[in-house]
């Protein structure tokens, strides 16, 4: 389906004209809707996919000579129509634009030429669809989407967008939402092709089966199944032939003999299998308790490494109290013996261990995570703050031998509401090492301290 997707720039001019001769008339009269008897009507009563995001980003990292500074423009122009005979068609074209470039921008999952010494900022400028599908609601309380699109599921562990970046991820295929059962949502999916954030396109089978059941009108049960068979999802720095001394997984064994042992990530075919429990309950008029519990466990699929053995803990709870709230968490990714760690190839992973990203992929060692978070408005302000101890599953090696402290993380936001349609954002991330993940202060495969400030700006149609 690949080539379907290519576009020129001028496309994005073309498609935002269109976007104001086929609105305008409508926001004009702020006609009442009726069901639409042609495809003008139903492009008239369809909606916008149209926002425009400004961002400034800096990083300063360990051990790296520069610092990176990003500035930044995605722009995602689109339409969708209303239904017409079950039908109806969305299209959203996506450009992003690099004002400056003091930042290694990641491209294809490549370090770029020349700033191998810059922080990555994987927000490579790039021109294309970002969705493009047909939906079809011809069955009661069901929707067929065929095309290219985005995918959410849960808290988005497992399968996301990644929207925090300028470039999202969609997944070319079909996919099919029922509520038919009563209280229950079934997802499932096939997706032949994804398009990640540094615009790299992989090739292979994504399955997915997610069924959500409401036990209450605010807790959930989830039983999920992802079945991945695609080659080279960024966990092996752009080569998929690479082995143990370069894959993104390895290179940081218990000794020299352990560093030789042929890493999972060079052929990752995995499934996971999964349940969640995410819920709340009052305790009173103005108090309400939060809740989740999550496990999951991961094994190859389909030719994968028999080294993937891992699995999936989460367990967290909190209160909130009027527009506060406060939580702590604990999750684990663990490990099968330092060889191979739990792995969330397709999630939103920059929402977890940290808004820095030094764990986009789970070191080979695995990840344990606590964490507390908290949330509240101040008049129309929110803020939201968390803080992570995150160390490793099994031992890895440092500079003094042996550790199992990768380190903590600060993490902050705040947002404001500049009017309907704009809305301003400040954060800030600060991760700070502990054990050094490595025998040298130089060693690429180094955690070292990291602090990001991004402010931004979106305005949405």
């Amino acid at each position: 389906m690949t080539h379907l997707f290519n576009i020129r720039p001028l496309a994005i001019t073309c498609l935002l004209a269109c976007y104001g001769i086929i609105s305008l008339p409508v926001m004009a009269e702020e006609a009442v809707k009726t069901v639409p008897v042609n495809l003008l009507e139903a492009i008239q009563q369809g909606k916008s996919m149209t926002n425009f995001r400004l961002r400034y980003e800096h990083v300063d990292q360990e051990p790296l000579a520069n610092k990176a500074h990003a500035f930044t423009l995605r722009s995602l122009i689109g339409w969708q129509t209303a239904p017409l005979h079950n039908f109806s068609l969305a299209a959203q074209l996506t450009d992003v634009h690099e004002f400056n470039h003091n930042f290694n921008d990641r491209r294809d999952n490549l370090s770029e030429p020349g700033k191998v010494t810059y922080p990555n900022i994987v927000d490579p400028s790039y021109t294309g669809i970002n969705q493009l599908y047909v939906d079809w609601t011809g069955v009661k309380n069901t929707k067929l989407r065929l095309g290219r699109q985005q995918v959410n599921l849960d808290n988005v562990r497992f399968i996301g967008d990644i929207g925090f970046r300028q470039n999202m991820q969609v997944f070319d295929g079909v996919s099919v939402l029922n509520k038919s059962l009563p209280d229950t949502e079934l997802f499932v999916a096939h997706f032949d092709n994804v398009r990640q954030i540094n615009t790299a396109r992989r090739s292979g089978n994504i399955d997915i089966v997610n069924a959500k059941y409401r036990l209450a009108s605010s807790t959930s049960l989830v039983a999920y199944g992802y079945l991945i068979d695609v080659a080279n999802l960024s966990q092996n720095n752009g080569d998929a032939s690479v082995t143990s001394s370069t894959a993104a997984q390895a290179g940081n064994g218990l000794g020299a003999s352990q560093d030789l042992i042929t890493s999972a990530t060079t052929d990752a075919s995995n499934k996971t299998l999964g349940l969640r429990l995410d819920g709340s309950a009052k305790i009173s008029q103005d108090w309400k308790v939060l809740y989740t519990a999550e496990y999951a466990k991961q094994d190859d699929y389909r030719g994968g490494s028999n080294l993937i053995d891992a699995d999936y803990y989460k367990l967290g709870a909190g209160l909130v109290w009027g527009t506060w709230s406060l939580r702590l968490d604990h999750e684990t990714l663990s490990s099968n013996g330092g060889r191979y760690a739990f792995q969330t190839p397709l999630g939103t992973n920059h929402l977890f261990q940290g808004w820095v990203d030094a764990f986009l992929v789970t070191p080979r060692q695995g990840i344990k995570d606590t964490f507390v978070s908290v949330s509240g408005n101040i008049e129309k302000v929110k803020l939201y703050a968390e803080y992570h101890v995150i160390k490793s599953d099994t031992p890895f090696a440092s500079l003094t031998g042996l550790g199992n402290e990768y380190g903590h993380e600060f993490d902050a936001s705040m947002s404001y509401p500049v009017s309907a349609k704009l809305n301003a954002k400040l954060e800030y991330a600060k991760f700070t090492e502990s054990d050094v993940y490595g025998t040298s202060l130089t060693a690429a495969v180094r955690k070292g301290d990291k602090e990001i400030v991004w402010v931004t700006a979106m305005y949405t149609f």
